[in-house]
Order: C-alpha cells, then sequence, then structure tokens
C-alpha cells in the first residue's frame, strides 16, 4: 500500500485520511520511501524533518472526535514541503545562503503555523536558489536542483526544489513564493501547476516589504483541484500582513464546479515585446482550440507595454534594496553576484527614476484593466522558454535575442506581477526535445475563482496531470537556438 499512496492526488489522499482509510504516518512512510528513491537523481528536498513531522502527525491522530466539522481547505494529515526561505520552527532554514547555512528558527512563518493548523503536516524544506534570486534553482549550501523530466535540466527558479518535488511524487503539495515568476516558470518547466495570488490573498508574515505587492506567497500542486485546496489552507487575513485579506465566502475547491466557465479568452503571444521561444509560441498558440472546442470565444491579441523590462527591473531592484542593502554590507563577499547586481541598480537609482516606474506601473494595471471589460481571462505562454541547462545561471539567448542578466528570461511573467493580477501556470504539452511547456492564465485581480475554472476545464480536456508523478529521467542539453 505504501508504494501506491504516492499516485494519489492531494485531494483524493485528504479523503482517504478523513474516512480513516489511511493515517498521516502511512502518507509520510511513504513520501520518506519516495524521497530516498529519487532524491539523489534530483535534489529537490535537502533539509528533511522527519521526526518533527510524525510527532505532529501523532498530535493529530490523538484527536478523539474523528467527525468534527473542519474549515475547507483542512488537509487531515497529510505531508507538504516548505520552500527555504520560509521558517519552520525548529527546521534548519537556510534561505539558499552559506550566510545562514546554520541557522535553525525558533517560530514559523504565519503561514507555515497556518498550513500546520489546517493540519497540513511539513516533512521537508524545498530547494531555492539564494535569497530566491534566480531563474535557476542552485545555491552553495545544497547545490543544483535537477528537472526529473531531464536531469541535465533546471527546474528553474526560485521554487524549482517544490515543483521538481511534486513532478517525482517526493510530495503533493509545494508551497512557494513569486515574485518575478517564482511560482510560475518553475511549474512549467516540470509540468505541474502553480499559482501567483493577488497580493493580499496570503500572508507574507513580517518580511520587510510589507506594503510592496510585487513578491506574493502561494499553493504548487500536480493538478487545478490539488491547487485550489491548498489555497483554502493559504488564504485569509492575517493581521501581520496590512495587504490581506478575508478569505472567499465559498471555497475555491466548492467554486471549482460553481463558477462558470469563460465565454471570452484573450491569447497573447508576448508582452511589451518580451522574446519568447519560436516553438514554445507555436504550442501555445495551437492549444487555444481546446478553449473553442469547449464553447469559448478565442481572439489574439497585441500586449504593448513601453519599457516593460526597465520598469520592472526599477521597481525590483528598489525592493532589493529593502532587502539586501544590509547584508550587502556586511556579507558582501558571501552573496552571490546576481543579488549585489540587483540590489546596487536599486541604489544607483534616482527619486525620478522610480518614479517613472510607478507612472508605468500604473499605466500597466489601467492597459489590464481594459482588457478585462473585455476578457474574461488573458493566456500567454507559462515562460520565455523551456527548461535549459541545469549548470547555466540563466539562457543566454531567447528567439535571437542574446540576454544581459537572469531577469531578462523572466519579463513575460514579470508583467504580470506589476498588474496584480492573479496568474496561473498550467502544462499544455512538451517540445520536440520533450521539455514541458505550459500556459500563463491571468485573471482580474481577486479573480481566482474564475482563473481556477478556467485552468480546470483546461487541464480536463488535455489530462497532463494524469502522467504525474514521473520517474527522473536522464537526457541530454538541446542545442541553444
Amino acid at each position: 500500500m505504501i508504494e501506491k499512496l504516492i499516485q494519489l492526488t492531494a485531494s483524493d489522499a485528504v479523503q482517504k485520511l478523513l474516512l480513516g482509510d489511511i493515517s498521516p504516518l502511512d502518507m509520510i512512510s511513504a513520501a520518506e520511501k519516495r524521497i530516498a528513491e529519487v532524491e539523489p537523481a534530483i535534489n529537490a528536498l535537502p533539509t528533511l524533518c522527519l521526526e518533527r513531522a510524525r510527532d505532529h502527525a501523532k498530535r493529530l491522530m490523538s484527536v478523539k472526535d474523528k467527525k468534527q466539522n473542519h474549515p475547507p481547505g483542512w488537509l487531515a494529515g497529510l505531508p507538504v514541503a516548505i520552500k527555504d526561505l520560509t521558517d519552520v520552527a525548529g527546521v534548519r532554514t537556510t534561505y539558499g545562503s552559506p550566510i545562514y547555512a546554520n541557522y535553525i528558527p525558533k517560530t514559523s512563518h504565519p503561514l507555515v503555523e497556518r498550513i500546520e493548523a489546517m493540519g497540513g503536516i511539513v516533512i521537508a524544506k524545498s530547494n531555492t536558489p539564494e535569497f530566491g534570486a534566480g531563474g535557476s534553482t542552485f545555491n552553495e549550501v545544497f547545490g543544483k536542483t535537477r528537472n526529473p523530466w531531464n536531469t541535465s535540466l533546471t527546474p528553474a527558479g526560485s521554487t524549482g526544489g517544490g515543483a521538481a518535488a511534486l513532478a517525482a511524487g517526493e510530495v503533493w503539495l509545494a508551497h512557494g513564493s513569486d515574485h518575478g515568476g517564482s511560482l510560475r516558470r518553475p511549474a512549467t518547466y516540470c509540468s505541474v501547476v502553480g499559482l501567483r495570488p493577488s497580493p493580499g490573498r496570503v500572508t507574507r508574515g513580517t518580511v520587510n516589504t510589507l506594503f510592496s505587492p510585487l513578491s506574493v506567497q502561494g499553493p504548487m500542486a500536480r493538478n487545478v483541484t490539488d491547487l485550489a485546496l491548498f489555497l483554502d489552507v493559504m488564504a485569509g487575513f492575517c493581521p501581520l500582513d496590512p495587504l490581506t485579506f478575508d478569505r472567499p465566502t465559498i471555497s475555491y475547491s466548492d467554486s471549482l464546479r460553481k463558477q462558470p466557465i469563460p465565454r471570452r479568452i484573450a491569447y497573447a503571444a508576448t508582452i511589451g515585446g518580451s522574446p519568447v521561444d519560436k516553438e514554445t509560441i507555436e504550442i501555445t498558440r495551437s492549444s487555444m482550440k481546446y478553449f473553442e472546442d469547449s464553447g469559448i470565444e478565442v481572439d489574439e491579441i497585441t500586449i504593448d507595454i513601453d519599457d516593460l523590462e526597465g520598469t520592472f527591473l526599477a521597481l525590483r531592484s528598489q525592493q532589493f534594496v529593502i532587502d539586501r542593502e544590509l547584508e550587502i554590507q556586511k556579507h558582501r563577499s558571501k552573496i552571490k553576484k546576481d543579488i549585489i547586481w540587483n540590489t546596487e541598480l536599486g541604489l544607483s537609482q534616482t527619486t525620478s527614476d522610480l518614479a517613472k516606474a510607478e507612472r508605468a506601473r500604473r499605466s500597466l494595471y489601467t492597459t489590464f484593466y481594459n482588457l478585462f471589460t473585455t476578457y474574461d481571462i488573458i493566456v500567454t505562454p507559462g515562460a520565455n522558454t523551456p527548461a535549459f541547462d541545469v549548470n547555466l545561471r540563466h539562457p543566454t539567448s531567447i528567439a535571437g535575442k542574446r540576454l544581459e542578466h537572469y531577469m531578462a528570461a523572466s519579463t513575460l511573467t514579470g508583467a504580470v506581477t506589476l498588474s496584480a493580477s492573479p496568474a496561473l501556470s498550467l502544462p499544455c504539452g512538451f517540445d520536440q526535445y520533450n521539455r514541458p511547456v505550459g500556459l500563463q492564465l491571468i485573471g482580474p485581480p481577486r479573480g481566482e475563482a474564475s482563473l481556477l475554472r478556467a485552468g480546470l476545464l483546461f487541464e480536463e480536456v488535455l489530462g497532463l496531470d494524469l502522467k504525474l508523478p514521473i520517474d527522473p529521467m536522464t537526457g541530454e542539453v538541446p542545442p541553444l537556438e
């Protein structure tokens, strides 16, 4: 039985846990066995906390009233992974940095406390690039995480460990965070689903950038139904985060079937001229037929954004100053060059530079607002390019355009970050080298329910979620364009 548990969806596993057909301890044992089998090939979950997990499981199992009413999203003892940027009490938490290589926090992040209070059991920390900055998941503490679809390739970043662990069947649900695409790109690269929620939907705890909507916390799963379940766990007001608001009156799990399907969808091959791999465009564009076959009107549009890269970098770099300026002053030699570059870019900006970027962000928001008066959902490719060499910090070029820095490969997802819209990463196929390709579904602000409904409709037609989990596969690095 243990061997078969890892094949269950998170939703099916929770139902079996609620019925008492299996126990949380069974689920932990199944995860432990699978981790031992595949972790040497992918290095997705470098820190395990299995005894802590078993202690938590025993506490849950000691509750006598098995028929008590639980809130929407109750996980009933399902094991989950937490990104190594996020504190778990008593568990090594490094942020992917040698500065914190041996740090063990005494208290958990408020979101971890919420997940555990909702019956989730933390069994591992997932790997991430240093301080979550990077389009490929590697750091000096734990090394490289590899993509289970082809271990020569990266799972992207920065929630690369979570995405790889889900695809390989190490866990059923994975927590992550997203600034420029850190939940969406890894999901695309690993053929799982990831959601960047609207700012304020999920608490960010006590970060220094509490009043910025750029970085968010969110869920990742193997399918849309499981993703909705995990969003129900996470969503809600948190007094420590001034942007948060109350959870919806109808749970996301319930709204999946009650929400009407979209009437009209817009497909855009890119945003603001961001370079996108040609085959990715072909695959994502052709996948719109599945929406059309469901009776949805699909238009192809162009989304023009002036100086998208400059606007995103200006605002992102200012956040890096808030987060990293003091650490660089103390530990410059221990911090990777990409972080120093991003922070110093922010320090070199003038007040006028930031004012220009804020005006541009307001204009971008208005552009998306106007689109949502016509379209229910906007769809783009899920990433600028498919998975690349695990040994590279970022792809060197996309569609013939040379990239000068690591963020240039994330402007497609970064544009949506600036719009304050929720965005769902959803598998839609594979390229000629068997690399996963995905869609980015974008909804209006606070429109997660309609976004998940559209994603479920698409997923049920293609059935790509049924391919998971997979055994890690070796392969070659595809040639550059």
